[in-house]
């Protein structure tokens, strides 16, 4: 039987380098006018990532434009996705990022999907877009 291991925490350095990255990736969602961009500190709640971000994108061109963005700008500064799922068409993407996991909506996925309500419990973390 598996058996769930807890997270260490060390120093407060290691446990909060997850959150320039997802300010940079919310940051160039918001360049290509991502609607509803939240982000969510999601390590007391799961081992999967440190954080959850979502936003939506109106159009299927508005979410490649967002896609693209954070590929490119997250590419500039030394970040790669470890892969990347779900496609233009269905309305929903994924980046993995590994300690970042960033989703893209079209407006219908989020709603049907609910992640905002599934992670819920999860602290919102201050992204201060303009």
């Amino acid at each position: 039987m598996a058996r769930l291991v807890k997270k260490q925490k060390t120093l407060q350095v290691e446990e909060d380098s997850f959150l320039p990255n997802t300010r940079k990736i919310a940051e160039l969602a918001a360049e290509k006018k991502a609607r509803d961009i939240k982000a969510f500190d999601v390590r007391e709640l799961t081992l999967v990532a440190d954080s959850f971000i979502y936003c939506t994108a109106t159009s299927e061109p508005q979410l490649k434009a967002i896609y693209n963005s954070v590929l490119d700008g997250m590419k500039k500064i030394g970040v790669r996705p470890l892969r990347s799922e779900g496609g233009f068409g269905d309305g929903w993407v994924l980046m993995d990022y590994g300690t970042v996991i960033f989703h893209i909506f079209r407006e219908k996925a989020r709603e049907f999907y609910d992640l905002d309500g599934l992670w819920g419990d999860a602290p919102e973390i201050a992204l201060d877009l303009e």
